[in-house]
């Protein structure tokens, strides 16, 4: 069993830094028995960072609140959603549980903020304010959003115990890579207005199973940061029984565009690029 301050040190032998600005995707099962429960990790990853430090994660939104639209439901689903959904309220919602329990430990822990879309962050720390200050309603992870300014902040990556084809920033460069042939899907999001509950539009570079590109091959993520991983020689480290790595995001976006770019013109060109 790990306490807290085992597991801190375990963040601090990884590479975890006073002041850093880490997005943590997290398995708390992978990190084995911890005394006091799950909330001891972010804790612990807060206790690397002190209080000069900030802690961001991905909540998303329930399951439902971005579907309508997306043309993978049938007529009648649509129809019984746009009946009975409730308007998404960022403040109470749930987040999407294919984002794992830690998320939700997190976002409901005192202090912790969100951003007001369905594109949500929880985030805390000294640059809380600064990383969810504004969102853009389409595109929301491209220019301007959250995932920009974290970049733009030095921010670093951690990949505690986690799926490798889960890391939400890799869908920044999907939307600012030049790219032909993205697919842009346009869907309706309940939101309370005034009181009322309507269903507003919202664009973004597609985000879905279907993927942002035709050419995309399985587990595209996957092999991006594996490649990267491997190129920057970061054989990661333990936190408690979890495989972790800390990676930088400017040089994972830095190696991803060329590779997006390469993918979209041939889907071969994976084969060479990319670690299977």
């Amino acid at each position: 069993m790990y306490s807290r301050a085992q597991l801190a040190d375990d963040f601090k032998r990884l590479g975890v830094a006073p002041a850093d600005t880490i997005m943590l995707h997290a398995s708390v099962r992978a990190v084995g028995p911890v005394a006091g429960g799950p909330d001891q990790i972010h804790l612990a990853l807060k206790d690397a960072l002190t209080p000069d430090g900030t802690l961001l994660m991905y909540a998303g939104c329930p399951q439902h609140t971005d579907e309508v639209g997306r043309g993978h439901l049938a007529a009648a689903e649509e129809r019984e959603l746009i009946d009975k959904l409730p308007a998404f309220d960022p403040v109470t919602a749930r987040a999407d549980r294919d984002n794992g329990i830690m998320v939700e430990f997190f976002r409901t822990w005192p202090g912790t903020l969100v951003n007001r879309h369905v594109a949500r962050f929880a985030v805390s720390g000294a640059r809380a304010g600064e990383l969810i200050a504004t969102q853009p309603w389409d595109f929301a992870y491209g220019e301007n959003s959250a995932l920009d300014r974290f970049h733009q902040a030095g921010g670093r990556i951690l990949l505690l115990g986690c799926d490798h084809d889960t890391v939400t920033f890799l869908h920044h460069a999907e939307h600012v890579a030049d790219i032909p042939g993205r697919r842009v899907v346009t869907f309706k999001v309940p939101v309370d207005e005034n009181g009322t509950r309507v269903w507003r539009e919202m664009k973004e570079v597609d985000t879905s199973g279907a993927g942002a590109h035709p050419n995309w091959p399985d587990r595209f993520f996957a092999r991006i940061v594996d490649s990267y991983l491997e190129q920057t020689g970061n054989p990661g480290g333990l936190v408690g029984d979890a495989p972790s790595f800390l990676l930088d995001a400017r040089g994972l976006l830095a190696f991803a565009l060329p590779v997006m770019q390469a993918v979209a013109a041939d889907a071969t060109a994976a084969n060479d690029l990319l670690k299977r």
